[in-house]
């Protein structure tokens, strides 16, 4: 039993007995009962025994307009009813402190739970730091990633802008060399054909006069076999810088497959940085959805917590006695 209960119980037994010792139900005062119980608050033994006082006083005037025998049985049916209603009140009390019990074990449980998703979301809080730190490391290898990204496209653009450069360069100088070895020729032809006219007209004239310059026609024609043994030579020289030239359109044809090359190699590597910066744009969404995640659940378990704590619990007063 409660010590409210009893409190009250023991406030209207003591009042009883000293009203059978010879006391008066108006010389019981909260003094003199606390002094008997030694229990309870002075408010609850007043409330108490004002309203045993007032029964009192209801009962006493009823069993003087009555007969005796007829107060008696009125006094014993009050008596039973008295003790029925404390029966009754008692168990109610009961019902009521085993509802309050489970009611605080209740909150107990809630607290606990409620302890628990303090403790899961401290322990949230902790990878979520981990998590931002993850981050924090990978942003700038995604930044680094994106440079290198950028510099191998700057580097791309500017390999194919000097092999489109050197392409030119190396055409404009096979055009010119071209154009010389043209013109070298053409002289050369030139050349060749006055020398044949003059030596025809020489040859002509040694004709006539063969038997008088014999010996010096023969000179002629031996410097005529000298100059074109020359033009001989000069053409064969002309060949041979021509074979150079194509030599060095050889030369300047592989150094623009080495350009492609190493363009192709920087497009590969560009390939790759992208790749590689979509793999870690990739992680970096599998995070923060993570952490979204678990966001969410924690959020979730703190309401099902706040919500599992009886609305009686986190309202009720403090019970004065």
């Amino acid at each position: 039993m409660s010590r409210i209960s009893d409190t009250r119980l023991r406030t209207r037994e003591t009042a009883s007995r000293l009203v059978a010792e010879g006391k008066r139900p108006h010389e019981l005062t909260v003094d003199l009962i606390y002094a008997e119980i030694r229990q309870g608050s002075r408010t609850t033994i007043n409330d108490e025994l004002k309203q045993w006082k007032d029964e009192k006083t209801r009962s006493d005037a009823l069993a003087s307009q009555l007969p005796p025998a007829v107060a008696d049985a009125m006094l014993g049916i009050w008596a039973v009813a008295v003790e029925h209603g404390e029966k009754v009140y008692d168990a109610r009390v009961a019902e009521l402190e085993h509802a309050t019990a489970q009611s605080e074990s209740r909150a107990a449980e809630a607290l606990a739970a409620c302890a628990a998703a303090e403790e899961a979301l401290k322990l949230r809080e902790v990878e979520l730091a981990a998590l931002n730190e993850q981050i924090a490391v990978l942003k700038p290898q995604l930044e680094a990633a994106n440079a290198r990204a950028e510099d191998a496209r700057n580097r791309v653009d500017a390999l194919e802008t000097q092999r489109n450069h050197e392409r030119d360069n190396a055409e404009t100088r096979l055009r010119e060399q071209r154009e010389e070895h043209e013109k070298a020729i053409g002289a050369l032809r030139v050349s060749l054909e006055a020398r044949d006219a003059a030596f025809q007209s020489e040859l002509d004239k040694a004709t006539q006069r063969m038997e008088g310059v014999q010996r010096h026609m023969m000179q002629q024609i031996s410097e005529a076999r000298e100059e074109r043994k020359r033009a001989d030579t000069l053409a064969a020289s002309l060949q041979q810088r021509n074979e150079t030239l194509l030599g060095e359109l050889g030369a300047a044809r592989a150094h623009e497959t080495r350009q492609d090359d190493a363009l192709r190699e920087a497009q590969q590597a560009n390939e790759a940085s992208m790749r590689e910066r979509g793999e870690w744009q990739r992680e970096r969404e599998a995070l923060e959805n993570r952490l979204a995640a678990m966001r969410n659940r924690s959020r979730a378990k703190l309401k099902r917590a706040a919500l599992a704590v009886p609305r009686s619990t986190r309202e009720r007063p403090a019970e004065t006695e």
